[in-house]
């Protein structure tokens, strides 16, 4: 099955013509399995790991059948519903879709709380073909009268099991109670506990189930490693390591509080990261979603909250930084590597301690690894960061200087950051704005990335020495750092500023849905 060609399983050239641009000739299992039945308008059930091409998979049929009938948009009734758990998810459905519905001239927009919600009514107003939304908010905007599911004619679930877990399925089900009952319906999910199952049996018609993978199982071009440090010192310079390479990477963290701290502790080392979790608004997730996915961020620290939510390419390695809590959460934040047929490596540091919950997880997870004993200069390490890995030196991070002047540790801290960046794509830092009012008194903080690098020197000046930016908060003006972000440059003449993340409003779990 997997030798046939799209136009074999009947995808309309100039679908066809988009995927060539992409580079896509050749669909996968899911793909190959489940296109001829969602071409043909069958409701179809489609189980699969991450990774596994679903996006793609429900995509063209959902844009191939919208073309081939003569229905128009109109305004608040979107035509093709697609509704997925996370607002990252949302957005890069969207921008999988966004090329192929351009095609046939078809429009898409996507709705979901933490922001406001008028660009959202707005494009619902001038009429949307395609809404890839998120359960909260879509329910929000029908009670007010901006929305409506009466003209749906495909509804596609993706990640359903995730829905479950986040406690989504009852506002799943009064949306799909909305929609007309002789609409296709195609659901995707990894699993079909925790009442998706009842989503199957009330809202699909003669389904076709195709399942290519069985559902806990991990990608085989995945490499799984267990590193084991002798204690919290020696783990605190491998995770530096392992985060030094030069290919995308994600450090998995338990707590919004660890993974916001050590984004900013390797971007003070020289090594671009950008953090993901709760706590930031949603205009600060764009931003650091945007910086790791051109490059400006080399690592993203996140929590679970990434783990099925972030599709980007080339991510090399994962690292379970802390081991998660069971197996569905390796296997979800493993899924982030070995993407659609491309090789990976996974890597779970263990702490003595945690042994014997590490390898029960791995157990469930059926990973056969056996822990290595390992130090940062260990081979096995060396191998999974490259040549980069000379620059990363076994010494702590050194603390910021309290008030101003430059003070040796800095000097140090800059040399060290040209020796490890030299000419990096890191954008220079950019305060969001009114960051420094939000910020007085709060202790060290972190601040957006943000593509535009306007007035350098302005902003030297004002994160730079000479402004207190000590551990205590008491800048002024500016976000504190792990390490000035003056505009002074290293003895090679390379710019010593660098990244630093984003921070934001908590958000509640209808903001997060």
């Amino acid at each position: 099955m997997t030798s046939q060609n799209f136009t074999d399983l009947g995808v309309p050239a100039p679908l066809i013509a988009v995927l060539a641009e992409q580079g896509k000739n050749e669909p996968f299992p899911i793909q190959a399995d489940t296109l001829p039945d969602t071409l043909a308008g069958r409701d179809v059930l489609g189980r699969g790991k991450t990774g596994s091409g679903k996006t793609l998979a429900f995509s063209l049929p959902l844009v191939a059948r919208l073309a081939a009938t003569s229905d128009r948009r109109r305004g608040r009734k979107p035509r093709a519903l697609v509704l997925a758990p996370t607002r990252e998810l949302a957005n890069q459905i969207d921008e999988v879709i966004k090329p192929l519905a351009a095609a046939y001239d078809l429009t898409t927009t996507t709705v979901y709380g933490g922001v406001n919600q008028k660009r959202q009514v707005d494009a619902l107003n001038a009429g949307v073909d395609i809404l890839v939304a998120c359960p909260g908010r879509l329910e929000d905007l029908i009670g007010q009268g901006f929305a409506s599911l009466d003209a749906i004619e495909i509804t596609v679930l993706d990640e359903a099991d995730h829905m479950a877990d986040l406690g989504f399925l009852p506002g799943v089900t009064r949306l799909l109670a909305r929609t007309p009952a002789d609409g296709q319906r195609l659901l995707f999910s990894a699993t079909l506990d925790n009442g998706v199952d009842k989503l199957v049996k009330r809202f699909l018609r003669n389904e076709v189930l195709h399942s290519v993978d069985e559902a806990h199982s991990h990608v085989a071009a995945m490499t799984h490693h267990v590193f084991a440090p002798a204690d919290a010192d020696a783990k605190k310079q491998l995770v530096r390591t392992l985060a030094s390479g030069t290919a995308r990477r994600i450090l998995f963290m338990r707590t919004k509080h660890q993974a916001k701290k050590l984004a900013k502790e390797l971007t003070a080392a020289g090594i671009p990261s950008v953090d993901l979790h709760g706590n930031l608004s949603q205009p600060a997730r764009d931003r650091n979603l945007a910086a790791f996915g051109d490059g400006r961020a080399k690592v993203l620290v996140a929590t679970d909250v990434a783990a099925r939510g972030v599709h980007v390419d080339g991510v090399e390695l994962v690292v379970h930084v802390d081991p998660p809590v069971e197996h569905k959460a390796y296997l979800h934040r493993s899924g982030r590597t070995a993407r659609a047929g491309s090789a990976g490596d996974v890597v779970t540091i263990m702490l003595p301690e945690q042994r014997r919950d590490t390898l029960d997880i791995l157990r469930k997870a059926k990973i056969d690894v056996t822990p290595q004993p390992v130090t940062s200069a260990s081979p096995e390490v060396v191998a999974l960061v490259g040549e980069v890995a000379a620059y990363v030196k076994p010494e702590p991070i050194v603390a910021q200087p309290q008030g101003g002047g430059r003070s040796q540790g800095a000097n140090a801290q800059r040399k060290r950051a040209a020796r490890g960046q030299g000419s990096s794509d890191a954008a220079p830092r950019v305060s969001a704005p009114g960051e420094g009012r939000r910020r007085r008194g709060r202790g060290a903080g972190q601040a957006a990335p943000a593509a535009d690098a306007a007035q350098p020197g302005r902003q030297g000046q004002r994160s730079g020495a000479g402004r207190g930016q000590g551990a205590g908060g008491n800048a002024r003006g500016g976000a504190n750092t792990a390490r000035p972000q003056g505009a002074g440059r290293s003895a090679s003449g390379t710019p010593t500023t660098g990244m630093v993340v984003g921070r934001g409003a908590r958000t509640s779990r209808r903001a997060q849905g």
